[in-house]
């Protein structure tokens, strides 16, 4: 009867937990959603509030940079070395965008199950296919058209997420997959051994059935 009580505990707990993952795994696209909304209002800036937003970026690192290292430069010496950064910091954000977008987006599809290769392929699609829609949104934006040279850009950030989340995942849920796994063999090894269990009751009653039929024939 305890036993009945366990199993059917059990197995309520499981379903509940099934439950909870069916309802949540949907929400993991939320996340990349929301990263693809920010890229794309960025996108929307024109051209003189796109270029204002990243020299300002490259002013404060500037800044910060000169009071870290104390190199006491002039406010036109900032104002200079901030314009010539400019460009490589425009792309580095180009890259660090759609980084967090293949992570966002890829590890919901490692959680559904894609693995290796098909995850690279799959999210690598999905990723890069939207950064090409959003270099073609930018030609219809003032002062802004598209740019194959971005794209190549956001690619590589892209494969970057993407292997990123493949690394960690395979290192911080390898404990939980070897726990899966024990699991599982834990289970068959029970299953087994109700079924030896049970063939050897089935042995056991044949074989008094036939001690019982060989009593009644001496009869």
């Amino acid at each position: 009867m305890i036993c009945k009580m366990f199993f059917v505990y059990k197995g309520c707990i499981d379903m509940i937990r099934d439950l909870i993952i069916f309802v949540l795994k949907p929400l993991s696209f939320l996340p990349a959603l929301a990263m693809m909304y920010i890229i794309f209002s960025f996108s929307a800036q024109n051209g003189t509030d796109s270029g204002n937003l990243s020299y300002e970026v490259s002013h404060k690192i500037v800044e910060i940079g000169n009071e870290v290292l104390q190199k006491n430069l002039e406010d036109w010496e900032i104002d200079q070395i901030a314009y010539d950064i400019e460009y490589p910091v425009r792309k580095a954000a180009h890259m660090t965008e759609y980084f967090i977008l293949a992570v966002a987006v890829s590890f919901p599809l490692y959680v559904y199950g894609l693995r290796g290769f098909p995850l690279m392929l799959v999210a690598g699609l999905i990723c890069v296919g939207f950064a090409c829609g959003d270099e073609y949104h930018q030609s219809f934006v003032e002062g802004r058209g598209p740019s194959i040279h971005d794209v190549g850009i956001d690619s590589i950030g892209v494969f970057a997420g993407i292997s990123c989340v493949r690394i960690v995942c395979w290192t911080f849920l390898a404990p939980a997959r070897m726990m899966e796994r024990s699991r599982i063999q834990r289970e068959r090894r029970l299953e087994r051994g109700r079924q030896l269990e049970m063939e050897r009751r089935r042995r056991m009653e044949a074989r008094s059935r036939r001690r019982k039929r060989g009593r009644w024939e001496e009869y």
